[in-house]
C-alpha cells in the first residue's frame, strides 16, 4: 500500500475512533462495499429485537460486524491484488537482506501472496451464503454441542497464526441449524486477521442473528504464534476464551452444563 492510500486510511481510522464507529475485522466500517457500487454505506443498524432474541445480543451485536454484510473481497480482487502483494513480499525479502532473485526465492513472493490470499478467504465469504438452506424448524429444545472444531486464523498485530479448537453449544428455539454449518462460521471468521476475543464474540452473535436460539456458548482454546515465536517465548501456553448469550449467561446450570460437556 502506498503511503497516501497508508495516510488515507489512517486518517479515516482516527475519524471513525472519534464517532463511535470502530474497525471491524480489519476492515472500517464506514467504506463497506455496496452491492452493485455506490457510495459506501455506514456502520449498519441496529434493527429492533425479534421476539424470542436474547438479551444482550442486541449491545453485542451493535459492536459486532453483521453476519448480512456484504463480502470485502472478491475472487476478482484476488486477481487484481496478486501482483501488488507479490511486489510487496519481494520488498520484504530485500528488507530482510535477502535476493529475491537467487533460485530459492524466485517464487516465493507470489507463493507467499496466493498463501495469504487463501489464509484470509474469509473475507470473500459472508455467513448467508452458508446459511440459507441449512436452518430446519424442529421441536427440540435440548443442548445442541459441536466440540473440537479446528481452526486456524492470523493475528492482527503481528501476521503470525493463530490456531486451535473451538466449542460451540446452543439451546434451540423451534429451528436448528444443520451441523457442519457451524464449523463453516468458525472458518469464514477465523480465516481473517482476528483477535481471539472478536473472533469468539462473531461466532456467538452470528449464530444468536441466524437462529434466534435461547442462549448459545462458545468457547475457543488457541496457540498464538506471536507468543511461542517472539515476545515471551512461551512454549506451551494457551488462551481460553468464552462468550455466553441468553440463558449461557443468566443460568449457571446451563452454563455449567455446556462447559462440562466440552471437557468431557
Amino acid at each position: 500500500m502506498d503511503q497516501q492510500k497508508q495516510t488515507k486510511y489512517n486518517s479515516k481510522e482516527r475519524q471513525d475512533g472519534g464517532d463511535g464507529v470502530s474497525a471491524l475485522n480489519g476492515h472500517f466500517a464506514g467504506m463497506m462495499k455496496r452491492p452493485g457500487g455506490g457510495p459506501p454505506s455506514g456502520p449498519p443498524s441496529e434493527p429492533g429485537a425479534p421476539r424470542g432474541s436474547i438479551p444482550g445480543a442486541a449491545s453485542s451485536s451493535s459492536v459486532m460486524e453483521s453476519w448480512k454484510e456484504e463480502r470485502t473481497r472478491s475472487l476478482e480482487d484476488n486477481e487484481l491484488s496478486l501482483p501488488a502483494l507479490a511486489a510487496a513480499y519481494s520488498s520484504i525479502l530485500r528488507g530482510l537482506g535477502e535476493d529475491p532473485q537467487r533460485q530459492g526465492l524466485l517464487k516465493t513472493p507470489w507463493r507467499a501472496a496466493t498463501a495469504m490470499q487463501f489464509f484470509t478467504k474469509g473475507y470473500q465469504e459472508k455467513i448467508t451464503d452458508v446459511l440459507n438452506d441449512a436452518i430446519f424448524d424442529e421441536d427440540h429444545d435440548e443442548m445442541v454441542i459441536v466440540k473440537d472444531i479446528d481452526m486456524f486464523s492470523m493475528c492482527e498485530h503481528h501476521l503470525v497464526p493463530i490456531f486451535g479448537r473451538v466449542h460451540i453449544g446452543y439451546l434451540p428455539n423451534k429451528r436448528v441449524l444443520g451441523l457442519s454449518k457451524l464449523a463453516r462460521i468458525v472458518e469464514i471468521y477465523s480465516r481473517r486477521l482476528q483477535v481471539q476475543e472478536r473472533l469468539t464474540k462473531q461466532i456467538a452473535v452470528a449464530i444468536t442473528e441466524a437462529l434466534q436460539p435461547t442462549g448459545v456458548g462458545v468457547v475457543i482454546e488457541a496457540t498464538h504464534m506471536c507468543m511461542v515465536m517472539r515476545g515471551v517465548q512461551k512454549m506451551n501456553s494457551k488462551t481460553v476464551t468464552s462468550t455466553m448469550l441468553g440463558v449461557f449467561r443468566e443460568d449457571p446450570k446451563t452454563r455449567d452444563e455446556f462447559l462440562t460437556l466440552i471437557r468431557s
